[in-house]
């Protein structure tokens, strides 16, 4: 077994390891979720805690690690009975990003089902999980169904798995522990608040922290045996304590008057639901028991406030998160009880000279976000840490009346735009696809090695041979040609890239207020159909891309946000690189269709002698690749001179207003957009 990375030689992240440290205290704590840009040593703390937690009691030879005091009745393997018992330490299961929906809850186990015909259950990790940790990395890569799947576990205890003639239900509580790079993209809402804490990371700017983290690495990688002796008293005490606060937490009161702060807290912030209060209410009992008290004052709240909340009070998901400690402050004086505990609040965090700050080399900072704000973020709101700042205005002699850029006006729900067709991409809530998850719409015969079994077609392929395969016993006789390969269709994501116009003739202050109001809902729409989306602007002399197809719509959003207006419209440009985006991309991921979505009034007034032919031609390139268009009209007033519907022909794509975006406004869209673009390519 190889040796892993002492939780207290981890140098800083003071938030970081009092989160995993309360978890550890207390399980109902319910988790955490690491944010942080790459390369910050998020991986290596959460692997670290385990070896922190203590052994757990199982049945042994229970493959659902039943508690041998409380043995759950339904176990698949029980009953159990007065057996024998073990002791082994708490596991980490790791969920990896493409696991199989069968290899998380389990499945039926085929090979005893074929030879022996019997139904026998074969446990998936969430099995693994009970009682330890489930740990996923890139959790805001993680498919839909798996998500799915894990929010029905994280809010019953229990997994329940109907399928293939299996019924089967057993225990699965966990504590849920994710990492994630917001510029990869976010996560669902719904999944988000299953985390109990949140924390942000960042790599310190001290050099003298930096060099620390470089030592104790080096040392580590040298050898890892003795680096881990050396740290081996820290690493005991640190074990002791967190024994020593699991044992006082049953002790801890909860007062009225924190009570009435916590819910305060809570009603102040706006969050959703329930759940933070409860959570703060954990939180809060933890810190008192994890400082070796049994009250919980103000300093416990205001501290499990900062670790509970910031990820519960997004409004949408461009909302940085993060909360208002003067407004935090001011409810807690606010609703200050006369049944406040005197004695000094102490939540020691395991930077506060307990086990982790000290041990060879020191390395103890202070709390992060004290800081200054790492490289690469800004204050543009939806602008989440770690994305790439948004581009300054160009500073252009030659751009006559570029204006400032105007904010967005409020959202809202788009129709759905789809691409036409059958595609194969990565899953996602866009368009049809065949995908390894769905539902299931027949069999055939696999190419290569067998992934998904259709068992009732393979049975049926096998069933006239038996008698000729000398069959006698129950077991059915299967030979490799029997196998089938259950074909499903779901739904991909796919490649959103928007073309926006911001040209002079889009720069009034209200028509460009709406036009960016209405990216920002597609791309809102693409955040929650699990799309990459990419930015390119034109205006003046020439084209750019904003922003490189990416997983991180927040990214796209804050580019928006600083997008000037001004100067010539360099129509044939914006869709010229479009195209050069899209052969990129077609290289990289052949599999991820693109939809394009060229936000303009129609206009092309730069780029040669002839701007409109030379715009015509552009948009042919994209009709010979057979890419699906949305135009959006954006043109205004009493006259309209249709230039956007003729581009859209000219794209073999379909065009929309403004007005006929909103999800309410016409029925039928989607099989406009389809349609028209099926009609077409047949002409």
């Amino acid at each position: 077994m190889s040796t892993r990375y002492p939780f207290t030689a981890v140098v800083g992240m003071d938030d970081l390891r009092l989160a995993l440290l309360l978890n550890a205290v207390s399980p109902a704590v319910g988790g955490v979720l690491v944010r942080g840009e790459k390369g910050t040593a998020k991986s290596t703390a959460v692997r670290a805690l385990a070896e922190l937690l203590p052994e757990v009691a199982v049945v042994a030879g229970c493959r659902f690690s039943c508690d041998p005091a409380s043995p759950d009745p339904g176990c698949p393997d029980g009953p159990h009975g007065e057996g024998a018992r073990e002791a082994r330490p708490a596991r980490m299961v790791e969920l990896p990003v493409g696991a199989s929906e069968d290899r998380l809850v389990g499945a039926l186990d085929i090979e005893r089902a074929l030879a022996e015909g019997v139904k026998a259950f074969e446990p998936g990790l969430l099995a693994d999980a009970h009682r330890g940790i489930l740990y996923v990395d890139e959790v805001n890569l993680l498919h839909d169904h798996l998500v799915d799947l894990l929010l029905d576990a994280a809010a019953m205890g229990s997994s329940y798995v109907e399928r293939e003639g299996v019924s089967v239900r057993h225990a699965a509580r966990f504590l849920l522990v994710g990492t994630m790079n917001p510029e990869e993209g976010e996560l669902r809402p719904q999944l988000l608040d299953r985390f109990g804490l949140t924390v942000e990371v960042a790599a310190s700017r001290e050099p003298e922290q930096r060099v620390e983290v470089v030592r104790r690495r080096l040392a580590f990688d040298d050898d890892p045996a003795a680096f881990a002796a050396r740290w081996a008293e820290e690493e005991a005490a640190l074990r002791e304590r967190i024994a020593a606060a699991r044992t006082l937490l049953p002790e801890v009161t909860l007062g009225d008057a924190v009570l009435l702060q916590i819910a305060a807290t809570c009603a102040a912030f706006e969050v959703d639901g329930m759940r933070a209060d409860i959570v703060m209410a954990r939180t809060a009992t933890a810190l008192a028991a994890w400082a070796g008290r049994t009250e919980v004052t103000s300093e416990d709240v205001r501290q499990a406030a900062l670790l509970a909340l910031p990820h519960r009070r997004r409004r949408n998901p461009f909302d940085a998160p993060g909360l208002d400690q003067d407004k935090l402050d001011e409810t807690l004086e606010q609703f200050t009880g006369d049944d406040e505990p005197d004695d000094d609040p102490d939540p020691q965090g395991p930077g506060d000279g307990g086990p982790g700050d000290g041990g060879p080399g020191g390395g103890g900072i202070p709390p992060q976000g004290d800081g200054p704000a790492p490289e690469g973020t800004s204050d543009v709101p939806g602008n989440a840490p770690g994305n790439a700042p948004a581009p300054a205005p160009r500073n252009d002699a030659a751009e006559a009346g570029e204006r400032a850029a105007v904010k967005a006006a409020e959202p809202f729900r788009t129709k759905m735009l789809s691409v036409p067709g059958l595609g194969e991409g990565a899953a996602g809530r866009r368009s049809r696809a065949r995908t390894e998850h769905g539902r299931t719409t027949g069999a055939i015969r696999p190419r290569g090695a067998l992934t998904k079994l259709h068992l009732a077609a393979t049975v049926q392929a096998a069933a006239p041979h038996q008698r000729a395969r000398g069959r006698s016993g129950p077991g059915l006789v299967v030979r490799r040609d029997d196998l089938r390969q259950a074909t499903r269709e779901g739904r991909e994501g796919n490649l959103v890239l928007f073309v926006v116009d911001a040209s002079g003739s889009m720069a009034a202050r209200q028509r460009m207020s709406a036009v960016k109001g209405a990216v920002l809902s597609l791309l809102l729409d693409a955040y929650q159909r699990r799309d990459k989306v990419g930015l390119v602007t034109f205006r003046g002399r020439t084209a750019e891309v904003a922003l490189p197809p990416t997983s991180s719509v927040d990214a796209a959003a804050a580019r928006l946000e600083q997008l000037p207006t001004g100067g010539r419209t360099p129509l044939s440009a914006g869709l010229l690189k479009a195209h050069d985006v899209l052969r990129v991309e077609r290289l990289r991921d052949p599999s991820r269709r693109p939809l394009l979505v060229v936000v303009t009034d129609g206009r092309a007034t730069g780029g040669g002698a002839d701007p409109v032919a030379l715009a015509a031609r552009a948009a042919r390139l994209h009709a010979a690749d057979g890419t699906a268009a949305v135009v959006v009209d954006c043109e205004t007033g009493p006259v309209r001179l249709g230039l956007a519907g003729n581009l859209a022909r000219e794209l073999d794509g379909t065009a929309v207003t403004l007005d006929e975006l909103r999800a309410d406004s016409i029925a039928g869209l989607v099989r406009d957009v389809q349609g028209n673009h099926s009609a077409r390519r047949a002409a």
